[in-house]
Formats: C-alpha cells, structure tokens, sequence
C-alpha cells in the first residue's frame, strides 16, 4: 500500500471534467494562492499509509512553455513558483514495501524526466518478475508508450503510432489486472496522467480549484485538519438528503471516478496564441481499451431470466463428483507446502449430487484469486526476518466468521505455507455477545477441523465507542468525503480490525501458553471479502427487489450496486485500512472471479425464495460445502456495523436509541457538527 499525492499550483487554469468546476476555476484565475491543505498534512497522512519511505518532486512550469525541476520537498510551495517560473507540480509518493526482492522509493523518476507514484498491485496484463517490483515494472511499460498530442487530447483511436504496433497510456493502464491509483507525468508530452482501476479498488482524491483554493490536487487520502475544516460548513442539524446538504456543496475533496485522466500542459492557446505568464490545463477523460474489461464495467449477465426448460432454480445443473484442481494449478503452485484442493475428498462433508458445475468454477477462480494475492515469494519481507517462522503472520483476515470471510480464511490456509500463522482478525462493541464474536468463535473451531495443522490466531479487538472520541474525530478524516454515521461505523470497525491490537484466548487458539493475553497483529496485508454481497445477491435490498420485480428487478439492482462500489465502499474502506500501513486486497473483486460469476445464470447465483442462510448468496454457500464448511454454509448475512454491534452505540449514543435511529433514517443521516 502506498499514499500518493499531486499538486498543482501558481497560474495554471485547469478546466475540469464537470461544468461547475470549470466555471468555478474560471472565476478564480489569478485569484489568491495558498489557502487550503498544506505540503506537510498531506505528507503526514501518506506517510501512514507508506510508513517505509516517502519522497518529494517537483517540477516548475516555465512562462516560457519549459518544465524545470525543482527541489523535492523543501519549501511549502503555496506560491506555485519556482525561480522563473509561473506553476508548479509537486509530486508526494509514500510506499509500503510488499512486493520485489529490494524496497523501491517512490516518486520514480525516469531519465527523461518522467515522473510516477503508483500504489497499486499488478496480478496479470503487464509481466512482473518475482523479484521485481510491480512499480517499476509499469514505469517501464509506461515510458515506452506513444506521446503524441493524440492521446493528451483525448483522441485516442486517431493515433498512427497505435496503428502501427505502438502502445498508449490508455492501452497500457487498461490492461492491468489487480487494483491500482497512480499519478504519471509524461515528460516528453508535458502530459499529467491520472487515474484509477475501473472498480475504484484503490482510493484517490481530487480537489477542483475553488475560490478558496486554487491549486488542483490529487491525494489518496484527506488531511484532518481539511476534512475537519470542510466539516465545519455543516448545519447543526440532521441533513438527510445528501443533495441538500451543505457539507455535500462545500466539500473541499471528491471521490476521483473510476477511469484514466490526462492533462496537457501547455501555453499556447487553440487561437495558436501564446498565453501571457499562464498555462492552459485541459483535463480529458480517455476510455478503456481492452474489451474484456468493458464487459465486467458494463456487469451484463446473458442468463438471466429461467425460461420453461430450466424453470427451477437447479435446472441445468451439471452435478460432478470427481476432484476439480484449479486452472492455474502447477507443481510450482504447490512448493513449500501449498497443498492442491481436494474438493469432494471426504463424501460425509458434501455428496456430489448437491454441487453444481457453477460452484466448482467459483471455486477454482476464487482460489487462483487468493494464490496471486497472497504469493508469498512476491512478498518484500523487510523487517520481518527479527520474528521467527513460529511467531509470524505475514497475512491476515478480516474475519466475522461469516460466509465470506470463512471462505477466504479457508482458501488462504490452501496457499500458504503451513508453517505460517494466519490471524483472524474479530472486532466487537459488545465483548463476547456481539453476533460477529460468536460467529467468529464458531468459525475458529470449524477452521480448526478442517485444518488442524494450521496455526489460526482468533484476535479480539474489543472497545466501546464511548471510549473513542480521538479515534472517531481521526477515522471521520479518513472516510472524508463520505459523512454518514453508517460510514463512520463502518470506517471505525476497519480502521480498528486493520490496527490488530487485541487479545489472544490461548486456549481457544490452541496455543502452548493457554492463557488470555494481549496481542498485536503484524501482518502487512489483510484479505477482505468485499465485493461479494454485490455479486451474489446479499444485501436484504436484493430480496425486496426480487420479491417486487422479478428476476431482471435483482439484476437491475446487483449491476447498480457493483457499478457504484467505488464510491460507496472501496475508496473509505481503503482509506481505514491502510492508514495502519496495512494494504487491503480483494479477492471477490478479482478480475476473473468478477467474469466467471457473470457467467453464471443468476437462478444459481441466488434462490431469494428461499430463506435467509440458505438462499442468499447460494453460489458462495456451495463452494462453502466444497471447503467443508458446512457450518458456515448456513450463516445469514450480518454487516460489519451490525454484526460487531457498533451501529447500536452509535444509534444510542447520537438518536437515544435504536428505535429514534431507525425512525431518523440513521445509516443515511450527515453527522452532526458537534462530532467533528
């Protein structure tokens, strides 16, 4: 995980993708420079984010149409000038080392002068070796790439350079598969490229110039002092239209969309005229070039509807009973003790006649989902070798012991090495009673026969919310834009899961020492499960949708909920996770897992007629059984806030009471002034 940031500063006007913001960076030229989030905030920030390194780069913009560099990150650089110049680029890169055999410092700097802070992973589409890292990897790809005015301007299917075998930034960055954000200047074009992965897995922030500040800004993560500033524009009351609301109007960031963004930097006009002590910043917005990957953003499903020869929910069913190995399954997959699933190896767990073809394939693409997630020779294990084999956890779960989160704890423990420990990491507003606790307690013990070689650590992270008014004021910065109380539940019960500060049952985990004690997780990366409610139909909305319109109304409603995940849960929960220096990887948001249950008909992904714990997410639940799971197969579906029970202190310590919370709406209401 890695915290990246751009400013751009001094003359420049920048014309951005919406209207309004256009105007309003009209109005402002040759305003007053310098309010607004500082240098050293965002650097603290990122610095969370990327505890290893950070580093600075500047770049002056020249009246003369030159580009100068400058000197990293001396100096605030309110004033956008350097000696000479009218602008200026700051680039801010801080980086958690994970991947390549030697740490890599960002910004990266090429010998044309092309700068790039990345924080993402790459899994498939652009070749990175196991010792290399996957940022120098795409600096590499990204420096090759065509740089003609084609591309900076937006027109893409234009350019010769294509059509004759060259590549495009566009072209380069849509073939990625895994999660990425990243800022690239292309020297040789004058060229800002900016973006992030069409699933909005990793997070970034954009500040459109305003009268209050008119510098363009680009950042993973919100400052607190801005985000609590921004706060401070709120009404006193409850707002509980998002569209009226105040807070929604003056906010300082917003949540980049999914996409890749160019901007040219340039100072002569379209007159051809040369613009007096300025820069003309056009934004574009360029679309995706690989067709696979339009195909997931548009989510379309071809099997939708049963028709009368498949009517009921299992017709068409190919039920197997022979092992199934995944697609990717090698004899290098299985070295240093990664053992091969063997699916249907005890009868007495799951006969074969209640598995259907469409599970086995989510299976084998999930787990080749966690194998590439979790390689561990593409690990960067820097300050790691002071623990020994027996005491680490290199990767840890974010664990209810739900559905989800047992699966992938599961598939985890099939690819790793069994001399590594796996955390399970459990957080509760409400001890020992709280419904996730439970569950997690139930799921441990079901982990634990299936496994029973495999270290699993149940880590308790208990608190009340009373007891975190610090914690609350420093996560309502980091979910910023998003200013729900469901947002801050939900970001609280991340931010303090990834912390892993807990306690330990010793005899519950099996441990030699027996004993409660405290414990502090030191894995770097943790498995999430998010993505999967929204693929196979697990949110109760999806069985009020079905119940009133049908089989195409839960299509209708699943493909909005994926197509809006970057804006509702990807970028606040990355932000949550990673401000511990922990990345979040996503195992159900892969790219083929995300085309194989497209590929499904949706009869199999989910029967809503059904009950709850049997006919939600059925597809997930089959593959349950597959892994043996059978305890888990039949757990309903509990959302974090709900599960951990913070959304009921929440809605007794701000409404009085459940029953005020749920007449005032609550998950939906802006937080109150006095909270900030």
């Amino acid at each position: 995980m890695c915290g990246i940031s751009l400013l751009l500063s001094g003359d420049p006007l920048v014309v951005s993708p919406s209207a309004a913001a256009a105007a309003a960076a009209a109005e402002i030229h040759h305003s007053v420079k310098g309010k607004g989030v500082s240098v050293d905030e965002l650097k603290e920030a990122l610095l969370r984010r990327g505890p290893d390194n950070i580093g600075c780069i500047r770049r002056h913009l020249c009246a003369d149409g030159t580009v100068l560099e400058g000197d990293g990150c001396n100096g605030e650089g309110k004033s956008g000038r350097g000696e000479g110049g009218v602008g200026e680029l700051l680039f801010i890169g801080a980086t958690l080392h994970l991947r390549g055999s030697e740490p890599v410092a960002q910004p990266l700097v090429s010998p044309s002068g092309s700068v790039l802070v990345y924080n993402g992973e790459i899994y498939g589409g652009i070749e990175v070796a196991d010792d290399e890292n996957d940022t120098q990897a795409l600096f590499s790809s990204l420096e090759c790439c065509c740089s003609c005015d084609c591309h900076a301007l937006g027109r893409d299917k234009t350019c010769p350079c294509c059509v004759s075998g060259g590549n495009s930034v566009p072209q380069i960055l849509s073939t990625i598969k895994g999660p990425w954000a990243l800022i690239y200047w292309q020297a040789d074009s004058n060229t800002i490229w900016f973006g992030r992965d069409a699933f909005g897995r990793r997070s970034l922030l954009v500040h459109w110039p305003t009268s209050d500040d008119s510098r363009f800004v680009l950042s993973s993560v919100a400052p607190p002092s801005r985000a609590r500033n921004n706060s401070d524009a709120t009404t006193n009351g409850f707002v509980s239209d998002p569209d009226m609301s105040d807070c929604s109007k003056a906010s300082y960031w917003e949540e980049l969309p999914c996409g890749i963004y160019s901007m040219r930097m340039k100072n002569i006009g379209k007159d051809g005229t040369c613009v007096k002590d300025g820069w003309i910043v056009e934004v574009n917005t360029h679309e995706w070039t690989d067709s696979s990957l339009n195909k997931l953003i548009k989510w379309e499903r071809k099997l939708t509807v049963p028709n009368i020869d498949n009517s009921s929910v299992d017709g068409g069913n190919h039920h197997l009973s022979q092992n199934v190995v995944s697609s990717g399954e090698s004899e290098e997959n299985n070295k240093n003790g990664v053992r091969k699933i063997d699916l249907l190896s005890d009868s007495s767990l799951c006969s074969a006649s209640c598995i259907t073809q469409s599970a086995h394939e989510v299976l084998v693409a999930l787990r080749d989902s966690v194998m590439l997630r979790t390689k561990m020779n593409t690990l960067f294990q820097g300050g790691s070798s002071k623990f020994g084999d027996e005491e680490l956890a290199p990767i840890a779960v974010l664990f209810s012991g739900g559905l989800d989160s047992m699966i992938l704890a599961a598939l985890l423990d099939q690819c790793i090495d069994p001399k590594w420990t796996i955390d399970l990491l459990n957080v509760s507003f409400d001890g020992q009673l709280a419904p996730d606790r439970i569950s997690a307690i139930a799921g441990l013990r079901e982990l634990q026969r299936i496994s029973p070689l495999r270290r699993w650590c149940l880590v308790e992270i208990d608190t009340a919310l009373t007891d975190l008014k610090g914690e609350s004021e420093h996560v309502m910065s980091l979910i910023h834009p998003s200013n729900t109380y469901m947002d801050l539940n939900i970001g609280i019960a991340l931010w303090l899961a990834a912390g892993g500060d807990g306690w330990v049952d010793g005899s519950a985990c099996l441990m030699q020492d027996g004993s409660r004690h405290m414990y502090k997780s030191r894995s770097r990366v943790l498995i999430v499960g998010s993505g999967a409610d929204e693929q196979c139909a697990g949110y109760g909305r999806h069985r009020t949708k079905y119940r009133l319109g049908g089989w195409n109304a839960l299509d209708e409603e699943m493909r909005l909920d994926v197509q809006r995940i970057w804006k509702r849960n990807m970028g606040r929960d990355d932000r949550c996770i990673s401000d511990h220096g922990k990345e979040a990887r996503f195992p159900f948001l892969d790219e083929n897992v995300i085309k194989t249950l497209l590929e499904i008909p949706l009869w199999e992904i989910a029967k809503l007629d059904e009950p709850v714990g049997k006919g939600d997410k059925k597809i997930l639940r089959e593959v349950a059984r597959l892994l043996g799971l059978q305890e888990a197969a039949l757990q309903p579906k509990r959302a974090i806030q709900f599960g951990s029970r913070i959304a009921r202190e929440s809605n007794r310590k701000n409404f009085g009471s459940n029953r005020a919370a749920n007449q005032a709406s609550a998950g939906s209401v802006q937080i109150h002034q006095h909270m900030q």
